[in-house]
C-alpha cells in the first residue's frame, strides 16, 4: 500500500445536517464557467452557454452562474459549496452533453468529498484475522466449478420450501419406504 493517501485532506463522513428532512437545500451555492472565446478546447462550454446556459439558471435559482471569458485557457468548471468547499473540474475538449452531465454531476454533491481521506473513531494494530468479506465467503466450493449462467447458482440460499415441494418430497419417502418394505418381504419369504 501507498502513502499517497497520507497527503490527502482526512475527515470524518459528514451530511448537510437534516437535509431533505424539511425540504432539499442545493448545496452548490456559486458555479464559475471559465472559457475562451476562440480557443478549439472550449468549443463544448461555448455551446452549452449559448443554448442551455438560460435555462439552466431558470431551473437552478438557488445557485449563482457566473461566466468567465479567459484569453487562451482551457475550459473551467468551479463548483463552491455552502460548507465552504470549491471543486475544480478542467473541461478541456469536452462536448456540450458533457458539460451538462458534470454540472449535474456538480449540482447533486456537497463538496470534494471523494479526495476526503475518511477517517474512523477507532483504530486497531491488528487488522482482522478473519480476512475481508466477499460474497462467495459462505459458499460452496461448488460453485467454483459450475459453468455460468446456471439455473441452481442463481437461485436464492434462504427461499423456504413450497407446499407442493413438501408433498413431493414425503411422496417420494413413502415410495422408498414402500420399496423397502417389499425388499424386506422378499427376503423373509
Amino acid at each position: 500500500m501507498s502513502n499517497s493517501h497520507l497527503f490527502l485532506k482526512s475527515g470524518f463522513p459528514r451530511a448537510p445536517l437534516q437535509n431533505g428532512l424539511g425540504r432539499y437545500v442545493c448545496q452548490l451555492q456559486r458555479l464559475t464557467l471559465k472559457f475562451c472565446k476562440n480557443n478549439g478546447s472550449s468549443k463544448g462550454m461555448r455551446d452549452f452557454i449559448e443554448n442551455h446556459l438560460v435555462d439552466f439558471a431558470k431551473e437552478n435559482p438557488g445557485i449563482v452562474v457566473y461566466v468567465k471569458p479567459r484569453r487562451h485557457r482551457t475550459p473551467v468548471l468551479v463548483g463552491e459549496y455552502l460548507n465552504g468547499e470549491r471543486e475544480w473540474m478542467s473541461c478541456r475538449n469536452n462536448t456540450q452533453e458533457e458539460i451538462t452531465k458534470w454540472i449535474d454531476l456538480l449540482k447533486t454533491q456537497n463538496g470534494n468529498s471523494s479526495s476526503l481521506r475518511l477517517r474512523k473513531m477507532w483504530h486497531t494494530d491488528v487488522p482482522s484475522i478473519q480476512g475481508p468479506w466477499t460474497p462467495f465467503l459462505l459458499r460452496s466450493p461448488d460453485a467454483q466449478n459450475q459453468s455460468y449462467p446456471s439455473e441452481q447458482a442463481s437461485k436464492p440460499l434462504d427461499v423456504p420450501q413450497s407446499a407442493t415441494e413438501k408433498l413431493l418430497e414425503l411422496f417420494k419417502q413413502q415410495q422408498l419406504e414402500g420399496g423397502q418394505e417389499l425388499l424386506t418381504k422378499k427376503r423373509a419369504e
